[in-house]
């Protein structure tokens, strides 16, 4: 016999969906790589995630294709974390500080479809993109006002695909044990290596993370994270 009280998955999604309902009016903060503060609410946030999956859908992403980001902390790679993870695909998440070398054999290894990039790793992609077999398209992370001019075949705007579409997504439901996330390590001998984190995986530790033991966080802090999402 099985109890069917919250019988639902623990997905990422939920966790957007959650900030949506009860905290839709609390905002994420960011300061640009084009320069200015940007703020807007966890309820634009919801939209343009679902944006970003549709996008992605358009772009041929399937589930459990790899799409890598190379980026900073920004209210654009929240929106790439949750739209990747919450549609079934895995993120992974680029660590720019790596040897150029171990970045190629990553996103070669990981077999990443698309690379969502910040504009100020432009020169980096510029040299190591031509060498990361997998990669359909590369992703400016930036408006069309702020695109930089390159030789780098397979580039679009962030900010066109994203307002292509009209947000009317349904986050799907799946196992829970599912891939979200992806990392290598560094300092590791060897080449890097692949570590899985699951949707519940993510769920649990976000839960935890606001129990009084842990860091005991609620919608009454302000938090700002200083460890990079990579």
């Amino acid at each position: 016999m099985l109890g069917l009280m919250q019988e639902w998955p623990l997905l990422v999604s939920k966790i957007l969906e959650h900030a949506e309902i009860n905290h839709n009016r609390r905002e994420i903060v960011t300061l640009t790589t084009e320069g200015p503060e940007h703020r807007y609410t966890y309820g634009e946030c919801g939209i343009r995630a679902r944006k970003v999956a549709q996008a992605l859908e358009r772009l041929g992403v399937g589930f459990g294709d790899r799409i890598g980001t190379l980026a900073w902390n920004t209210y654009r790679h929240v929106e790439c974390w949750y739209a990747i993870s919450g549609m079934g695909a895995v993120t992974h998440t680029i660590n720019p500080r790596l040897f150029p070398e171990q970045i190629v054999y990553i996103a070669n290894h990981a077999e990443d479809r698309i690379l969502f990039f910040d504009t100020t790793f432009m020169p980096l992609i510029e040299k190591l993109g031509p060498m990361m077999k997998s990669i359909e398209h590369f992703v400016a992370m930036t408006d069309s006002a702020h695109m930089p001019e390159t030789s780098l075949p397979n580039v679009v705007c962030y900010e066109d695909i994203v307002e292509a579409e009209d947000g009317n997504y349904e986050w799907p439901e799946f196992d829970e044990n599912t891939a979200a996330g992806l990392c290598y390590t560094s300092g590791t001998t060897g080449n890097p290596k692949g570590v899985l984190y699951s949707n519940r995986s993510n769920v649990l530790v976000s839960m935890s993370a606001c129990t009084t033991d842990a860091l005991s966080m609620s919608s009454r802090d302000n938090v700002l994270p200083v460890v990079p999402m990579f």
